[in-house]
């Protein structure tokens, strides 16, 4: 089996009907019945959805679009990177006249594929979506705008912009034009779809997930670096999910190495994640498979040799870093190359120097019913650590779930 339920659900819409439901080419009952089918079968089980903000002035109803719009945006989560994952219903009533989601950056944002779907219908309804209504001309014009052409009567927002070129003035659009506005409604559930979004523009760093494979024993190869194959093929599938959603992935040269990885997805999608190796002596050899593949990638190093063999591959770009500090690393990945969510795949020397050095927010961990032994390797090299018995646990597990016959179990770092 090459996809475990979830995965076959996300791709078959995302492949087969995200151009149909982006558009609005799907009568409305139909639109609605996949969203929903999506939405139960796929969404994360780590959010649950609820109000936010009970509050606020939301009906049940106004919580039904909205979980439908959040279920929408999330359907983006494959391509739509470095813009956001944006969700958008418009309903008058019980009654849904248009829906759409942002499908990928340059294209058009989830407002406007709900909006054409809508058509005159939209004058006078309501508009849920996930995230405030850009404000401002990129590559698609303002969607705040478009919101206030259409006649739309009011418009609810699961959450402001943080981005300085919105944060609030796409509501301040609305509010000018007569529009009741308000947000706040499933806002922490449209934080979670957006996480490496909020990250790279409040925090200016990635959200970082280290992903680990390991045997029963905690163990990621044998002695001699074998570690094909620890974990199973339904475990091995949901890994080609986590690289899809992911903007980047990220490994050291000890890894190209031992493994010469690919690193790519290998399963449908519109697009590829950034390979981004670190190797500061710049060694990473040029028949590497993450080279000759064709795909783009990122080395990072601290050769300042002019020269490199890399110049004839005009898919493999040098990023010579002056700080050897990761830190700085992440920072330079979000503000220079929009990197949002980045993934980990690396060895025990990066993974615990990403864990000594605080910046991981996230841990997929497949383990796999197997024991490799006292000599094999291990997840981290960490000393030992007398404090930890008598401290809370410094992560929460998120989900656990079965894949085959290995464990999946995400962990996030407790606040």
């Amino acid at each position: 089996m090459l996809f475990n339920r979830a995965g076959r659900i996300f791709l078959f819409t995302h492949v087969k009907w995200f151009f149909l439901f982006a558009s609005g080419s799907l009568k409305t009952s139909e639109a609605k019945t996949v969203s929903k089918k999506c939405f139960q079968a796929a969404y994360p089980p780590s959010i649950s959805i609820h109000s936010s903000n009970p509050t606020m002035p939301f009906t049940p109803q106004d919580t039904q679009h909205m979980q439908l719009a959040l279920a929408l945006a999330w359907q983006g989560r494959f391509s739509t990177s470095p813009n956001p994952r944006v969700g958008c219903v418009i309903a008058h009533g019980s009654q849904i006249v248009g829906q759409g989601y942002h499908v990928q950056a340059g294209a058009p944002h989830a407002e406007v594929h709900a909006l054409a779907q809508a058509g005159a219908l939209a004058r006078g309804a309501t508009a849920y979506v996930t995230l405030e209504p850009c404000a401002h001309h990129g590559r698609t014009p303002p969607c705040a705008e478009a919101l206030v052409r259409a006649g739309v009567s009011r418009v609810i927002a699961a959450m402001q912009d943080p981005n300085p070129l919105v944060a609030g003035k796409g509501l301040a659009i609305l509010r000018q034009a007569g529009i009741a506005v308000a947000s706040g409604l499933c806002e922490a559930e449209a934080r979670a779809i957006n996480r490496g979004f909020l990250s790279r523009i409040e925090r200016q760093r990635p959200f970082v997930k280290l992903k680990i494979a390991a045997s029963l024993d905690g163990k990621t190869a044998l002695a001699n670096g074998d570690s094909k194959w620890i974990t199973g093929e339904a475990a091995r599938a949901d890994v080609q999910i986590q690289r899809a959603e992911s903007c980047a992935v990220l490994t050291g040269i000890g890894t190209i190495f031992a493994d010469n990885p690919q690193l790519n997805v290998r399963i449908p999608t519109i697009r590829q994640p950034l390979r981004i190796v670190l190797d500061r002596q710049l060694r990473t050899p040029v028949s590497s498979q993450i080279i000759q593949d064709g795909g783009n990638t990122l080395i990072c190093t601290q050769n300042v040799a002019p020269d490199t063999p890399f110049a004839a591959y005009p898919n493999v770009q040098i990023d010579r870093q002056p700080e050897n500090s990761l830190a700085h690393l992440l920072a330079h990945l979000a503000q220079q190359h929009q990197i949002g969510e980045l993934m980990i795949e690396a060895g025990s020397t990066l993974a615990t120097a990403f864990i000594q050095a605080d910046l991981v927010d996230e841990i997929v961990y497949y383990q796999a019913p197997k024991i490799l032994g006292d000599s094999a390797r291990g997840i981290f090299r960490l000393p030992e650590n007398e404090k930890t018995l008598s401290q809370p646990p410094q992560w929460q597990t998120v989900s656990v779930e079965t894949l085959g016959g290995d464990i999946k179990w995400v962990l996030q770092r407790k606040p």
